[in-house]
């Protein structure tokens, strides 16, 4: 089966599982209707919380799943339909604050008119929004990635709890044995899907340690760091992927932060990332030395030219983005794979382009031109032979190949640098099937 097939059908499961709860509804010896607006409503509940029971689905690295669409994309999908099912929940309450007397009990500030089911509804529906203001404004609120995830994780369990419980209480839809059992069920898979990440997944990790083998520093605050399999055979992954390194510490704990192997992927046992200092983690990467005990889980991304059959590539990056595709050059050398490629690699300046020898070294080996563009070209260089300034339409129409529709692109970089490529991409009528985005914005 392909993994466009694989995708269209995990796409028809996440379909029905979001509808599922209107047949449960009805399954057995349904209660009886008590209008459009009470029942529209009870409807979008059940829909929105299907979408969220959903979400520990998306972030459960749950390598089936993630395979076909890579999972950046699906996590990209976790972040934007959570607005969606914020929505439906939050309709959910306000048709019944219309429809019913909870609405007058409101507006008189009479809490002794509120049950409890309307208490837990409430709490759960405060946690979504707490759950989205938190990751929106994670920066702007102060909070370090790690307690962020915490935080995420405690307040994604909560809403099932509460969800499941306003539910209970309500006892409307989840009367009788077989109801009863069906979301029970439910909850516990879905609890389940977590239960992979926080446990099941770090308890392989252990099982499969790795030794912090050499730390390299490159230009541009960018470290180069080599880990070698301890114990094991390593990990098979596709050029262009990346996984979730830990570093002295034990995979059970929070500091995992996802970096894309720069590596060929011909040797499993002996990877390499490149680690740009941007953050609180990646500030200190550098004062790691050789022999730190380490774990990796992965490998996870659909970024990788061996899922395309093309005549050639076209690697378009800006600074630390430049990392898989390092991957993706190294396996090709490795493989004496001399399909023609073009490179072009955006950074400020000269002192901060990473990877400035191998890609000297790679270019002997492969059939490789790289184009350099610089907003700030050396002034001590009369024959500065790149481009100037940032990746514009008029950069690429110096410097694409001749029948650039059939050649399969590769985008990675800032999101503004990604966003002006790809619009002039498609401006030149490169299908947007040939266009491979990597975007590392999780939150």
């Amino acid at each position: 089966m392909t993994l466009a097939l694989r995708g269209a059908l995990w796409l028809v499961v996440y379909l029905a599982a979001v509808i599922a709860p209107l047949f449960f509804m009805i399954v057995g010896d349904p209660p009886p209707a008590r209008g459009f607006w009470m029942e529209l409503s009870a409807a979008l509940g059940f829909v929105g919380l299907a979408m969220l029971g959903l979400q520990f689905v998306t972030t459960s690295r749950f390598g089936p799943i993630s395979a076909p669409y890579g999972l950046d994309l699906v996590l990209k999908f976790h972040i934007q339909i959570s607005y969606v099912a914020f929505a439906f929940l939050l309709i959910h309450p306000i048709i019944l604050t219309v429809i019913t007397p909870l609405g007058s009990a409101l507006v008189e500030l009479d809490p002794t008119a509120v049950e409890a089911d309307g208490v837990t509804g409430v709490l759960a529906l405060g946690f979504v929004f707490l759950i989205i203001v938190t990751s929106v404004w994670r920066e702007k609120l102060g909070l370090h990635y790690e307690l962020w995830r915490i935080l995420h994780g405690l307040l994604g369990l909560a809403i099932i709890v509460m969800s499941v419980w306003h539910i209970y209480l309500a006892n409307y839809y989840t009367d009788g044995p077989i109801r009863l059992a069906i979301w029970v069920a439910m909850s516990i898979v879905l609890i389940g899907m977590y239960a992979n990440v926080r446990l099941i997944r770090p308890w392989q990790q252990l099982r499969r340690p790795w030794i912090l083998e050499a730390v390299e520093p490159q230009p541009g605050d960018t470290w180069q760091l080599k880990l070698r399999a301890d114990g094991h055979d390593g990990m098979q992954f596709e050029p262009g992927q990346f996984a979730w390194l830990t570093i002295d510490q034990s995979p059970y704990g929070i500091r995992e932060h996802p970096f894309s192997f720069s590596s060929s992927a011909e040797r499993g046992d002996l990877v390499s990332f490149g680690v740009k200092e941007l953050g609180d983690f990646t500030s200190t990467i550098g004062e790691y030395e050789p022999g730190t005990r380490a774990y990796l889980d992965g490998p996870y991304g659909a970024f990788s030219y061996e899922r395309n059959e093309a005549p050639g590539f076209v690697f378009v990056v800006g600074g630390i983005g430049i990392t898989p595709v390092m991957s993706m050059l190294k396996t090709m050398a490795d493989r004496g794979d001399q399909r023609p490629l073009k490179l072009i690699y955006a950074n400020p300046s000269w002192d901060q382009v990473a990877f400035v020898d191998e890609l000297e070294e790679l270019g002997e080996q492969l059939d490789l031109e790289v184009v350099h563009v610089l907003e700030e070209p050396p002034e001590d260089w009369d024959d500065w032979g790149g481009e100037t300034g940032m990746v514009t339409p008029e950069i690429l129409e110096r410097h694409l190949p001749a029948g650039e529709q059939r050649h399969e692109y590769f985008v990675c970089g800032p999101d503004p640098m990604m966003d002006a490529v790809e619009e002039a991409l498609h401006d030149r009528g490169i299908p947007g099937d040939k266009v491979n985005l990597e975007r590392f914005n999780f939150v």
